[in-house]
């Protein structure tokens, strides 16, 4: 069984005119920005409806596809914009390599859904930190796997951590 969240993509970089193929590499940017941008929602979030947790799941499902469609337009408006043309087989490449933001909602939008099960109550601070722990995850693992030397991979663990705290903490000022 798998645990749905967002994944590491197999995506080859962009090709440089004249260079060769370039090897194909796993990146996990879309996966900390998602995480990051799950962790944000949740923490702006007061959902004071008749059903609040299902209303929250749907603001980070709702999210996260239009930041993906956002990500997905910026790149290929700026393709665009530098005279290149767009097909939409890079288009469908694109939406592939950004999904990863869209997959970040899924474990905190679980964590929403099963936290009166937990004792956790109608509250998203479980949520919130299974984003920021995921945020940090993916973070550290793309640290590692990039083959950075292990100083380099813990700091980018203690970045993401401070992001992550930082959101922590301007949901615990605003109050919510």
């Amino acid at each position: 069984m798998s645990v749905p969240g967002p994944g590491p993509r197999r995506v080859p970089g962009p090709p440089e005119p004249g260079a060769a193929v370039p090897e194909r590499r796993t990146d996990y940017a879309g996966a900390v920005y998602g995480s990051m941008l799950a962790a944000s929602v949740i923490a702006a979030s007061s959902v004071q409806e008749p059903h609040p947790r299902l209303s929250l799941v749907l603001l980070l499902v709702v999210t996260g596809l239009v930041f993906w469609a956002a990500h997905v337009y910026a790149h290929v408006a700026g393709q665009r914009e530098a005279g290149q043309d767009v097909t939409f087989r890079q288009v469908r490449r694109v939406g592939r390599h950004e999904w990863p933001i869209v997959e970040a909602a899924a474990l905190p939008a679980l964590a929403v859904l099963v936290s009166p099960s937990l004792g956790a109550g109608e509250n998203a601070w479980l949520a919130l930190a299974v984003a920021v722990c995921q945020q940090v995850a993916w973070a550290t693992l793309g640290a590692h796997r990039a083959g950075v030397r292990p100083r380099q991979v813990v700091a980018e663990g203690a970045v993401n951590l401070v992001l992550g705290l930082v959101i922590v903490a301007a949901k615990v000022a605003v109050g919510h």
